[in-house]
Formats: structure tokens, C-alpha cells, sequence
């Protein structure tokens, strides 16, 4: 087998690598960019317990659900142009959290902003796959720890920025990035419409896989992986710092930092995790380490969250290892494209549903019992739960092996 010796980078593409890697570092700055400041926030528009569980939760309900349109818009528009729309959403989005004045435009703004990050989600992998056929394993490289910085870095500078220009200009600053996104993908959207050049289809999951997905040990298993790591990344997204403030003796800044540490630790887990397990003849001592990082993290941050903050937070911030291992396992567990996309669509789908159960359960429960433990055993359980996925999913067998026994 021959292969094709890859183009250079930069030449004739650098727009669309430009492109691509700005529209990552747009993908999760609105997640992480909230909670931090969220007793600045509070005085001048009041936050209970609801509503951050609320603006907690939004993030993967709107991927999941955007995501799933996102396949039937750019079968009929191409990639560029839903991916203009998208930036602008996030833009939108920005600015409209930016200027609220009630809980209910702070709701609304997120909603479009995480609009377009879910839209943003799906539309990347295929923009790879056009743009550098050739160089899909680096590009991708590239954009996910993008991904994961645009994660860390919002964290570190919220706090410091609301304390210097108030609130408002720290929610709403990132419209600047997405605006510097949309111009190399308004340049080639453009160019596309003088050159007529097709754009790739983004499959659909077909119906028929997709309906047996439901009796699939396999399918239940890998979404499990992804669920657990949805529901506890979104958990400590929206409550990590009020923790480490009331428990910890953490200022804002010190929380918002120990968030930025948290985020952080899906740089490495991008990097590292997907290699091994398509090297690994057995992945479930990857689950396991995964597993003992959530339980040894959180233990840490019940038991002595005033003692080695770091540590605990660190540990925690390795289990959701699980994200990138269940996207791998995707393509790992599966022999046909069809069962790949399908998998793909049941996994996404099951997984942020249930993650968006995370932030919102876990600060009921805290309202509920006025501490911090029980929102702690939730998190506990569901790291344990993953142990029997573990076991399932840990020796090589495939999707369409197990659809076949299951008629």
C-alpha cells in the first residue's frame, strides 16, 4: 500500500489552518468563563441555586441538541458557511452576556454562544478532513489542545479582569476572538463562492444501526465513558470555585486559577490518551486509572479540600480522561463507517444528556443539604459506575459483533 506524501502546511491552506484553529480557541471560553465571577454577577443580577444549575447544564444540552441538526444544514449550505453563522452566534452570544441586565438574558446569551459551540463541535473534524486530507493526525493535534487552552485560560484572567473592568467587560471580551475567527472563514467562504468547489457531507447516523444501538453492551458502555466524564468536567465547571471558596478558604482569584489547573489537565489527556489506547490491547487499565483519579481527587477535595488544593483539583481533572478515550473508542469498536457514525451520534448524544444532569443535580443537592458532602458522594458514584463499563468495553471485540448477537 502506497500512501501520498503529504503537502507542505502552510502553503495554499494557511487561511484554513489559521481558520480552523481559531474557530478551537473559541469552542470553550464560554463554558469556563462564568463561574469564577459569579459573586460579582450576583450583585447586580441575583443567582440562585436553580439558575447556575441552569446556565451549568446548558453547555452540553446545546451540543448535543445543535449538534444533532448540524448534519442536515451543511448537507444543503457546505461547511464554511454554518461555520460563519456559528462564530457568528458565538459572537452574539458574548455580547449579549456581556450587557445583561436579568438572569433571563444571561440565560439567552448562553444559549446562542453555546449554540455555536455545538455547532462549532461537529463542523471542525470535516474541515480537517478537507482542508489537509494529509495531515488530518497534526491538525487535529493542533486544534484539540486549542480546545483545552481555550478551556484553562479564561478561568485564570476572569477574576482579575471583573476586578479591573467589572463584570460585564469580562463575560463579553471574548466576542473580540470570535470576531478575529470569523475573518479567515469570511475570506474563504468568499473565495468558495467565485471557485463553486464542493464542499464534504457530514453523515447522518443511519436509522437502522442507530435503532439496535439501544441493546448494545458496547454502545451503553462507551456512552457511559462519556457520560461520566461530561457530568462531572460540567459539575466543576459551574462549582469548583464556590467549593474551594467556602471549604477551601480560597479567594476568587486563587478559585478561578485552581479551575484553569482542573481544565488544564485535559492538555496532556489529549495528547497522551488517544495513542495509548490504540496501542493498548486492553484499554480497561486506562479506565481504571481514569476511575482512581476521580475518586482520589474527590475524596481529597471532601475530606481536606484545605490541604493540598492543588493535588485534589489536579487528580479530579485527570478523570475526565474518559472524553477523549470514549471518542477514540468510537472508531476502536468499530468496523464500518456506518457503525462508526452511528456510535458516534449514540454516544454524543446519550453522553451530554446525562452530562447535563451534572451541574444542575449536583447544586440541588448542595441547596438541599447546605454543605458540600452529598454533591460530593453524586460525583463519587457516578466514577464508580464506570468501573463496570470498564469491563465491557476493556477487551477488543466490535459494535456490529454485538448488534448481530443482539437480533
Amino acid at each position: 500500500m502506497t500512501t501520498a506524501t503529504p503537502s507542505p502546511l502552510w502553503p495554499g491552506r494557511g487561511l484554513a489552518l489559521l481558520g480552523i484553529i481559531l474557530v478551537a480557541a473559541n469552542l470553550r471560553n464560554a463554558v469556563t468563563a462564568l463561574s469564577p465571577i459569579v459573586a460579582e454577577i450576583n450583585v447586580d443580577i441575583p443567582l440562585g441555586v436553580v439558575a447556575l444549575g441552569v446556565l451549568g447544564m446548558l453547555p452540553p444540552v446545546c451540543f448535543a441538541v445543535f449538534g444533532i441538526f448540524t448534519p442536515m444544514i451543511t448537507r444543503r449550505h457546505g461547511l464554511e458557511l454554518p461555520l460563519v453563522l456559528a462564530l457568528l452566534a458565538i459572537l452574539v452570544g458574548h455580547f449579549t452576556r456581556g450587557s445583561s441586565g436579568s438572569i433571563t438574558m444571561l440565560i439567552i446569551g448562553s444559549v446562542i454562544a453555546f449554540a455555536g459551540l455545538g455547532v462549532g463541535n461537529v463542523l471542525l473534524p470535516p474541515l480537517v478532513k478537507k482542508y489537509f486530507p494529509d495531515r488530518i493526525g497534526l491538525v487535529t493535534s493542533l486544534y484539540a489542545t486549542m480546545m483545552s487552552l481555550s478551556t484553562l485560560v479564561p478561568p485564570l484572567i476572569a477574576v482579575p479582569v471583573a476586578d479591573a473592568a467589572g463584570w460585564r467587560i469580562s463575560l463579553g471580551m471574548w466576542m473580540l476572538l470570535a470576531l478575529l475567527a470569523l475573518v479567515p472563514w469570511i475570506t474563504m467562504l468568499l473565495r468558495h463562492r467565485t471557485e463553486q468547489s464542493p464542499s464534504p457531507v457530514v453523515d447522518e447516523a443511519d436509522a437502522a444501526i442507530l435503532g439496535r444501538l439501544w441493546r448494545s453492551s458496547i454502545a451503553w458502555a462507551i456512552a457511559g465513558v462519556f457520560a461520566t466524564s461530561s457530568l462531572n468536567a460540567y459539575a466543576m465547571f459551574a462549582w469548583l470555585p464556590q467549593l474551594l471558596v467556602e471549604t477551601a478558604g480560597a479567594t476568587p482569584g486563587e478559585a478561578g486559577t485552581l479551575l484553569a489547573v482542573y481544565a488544564g489537565m485535559g492538555i496532556p489527556c489529549a495528547l497522551i490518551i488517544p495513542i495509548l489506547t490504540a496501542r493498548l490491547k486492553n484499554i480497561g487499565p486506562l479506565v481504571y486509572v481514569g476511575v482512581f483519579a476521580f475518586v482520589i481527587g474527590d475524596l481529597g477535595l471532601l475530606l481536606v479540600p484545605a490541604t493540598l488544593t492543588w493535588l485534589w483539583v489536579s487528580l479530579a481533572g485527570l478523570g475526565p480522561m474518559f472524553f477523549p478515550l470514549a471518542l477514540v473508542l468510537i472508531n476502536l469498536r468499530t468496523r464500518t463507517h456506518a457503525g462508526a457514525v452511528a456510535l458516534s451520534s449514540f454516544v454524543q448524544g446519550i453522553g451530554y444528556t446525562l452530562g447535563a444532569l451534572g451541574p444542575l443535580v449536583f447544586g440541588l443537592l448542595h441547596e438541599l443539604s447546605g454543605g458540600w458532602t452529598w454533591p460530593m458522594v453524586f460525583l463519587l458514584v457516578t466514577a464508580l459506575v464506570v468501573l463496570v463499563a470498564g469491563a465491557v468495553i476493556g477487551r477488543p471485540h466490535m459494535l456490529e459483533d454485538d448488534l448481530a448477537r443482539s437480533r
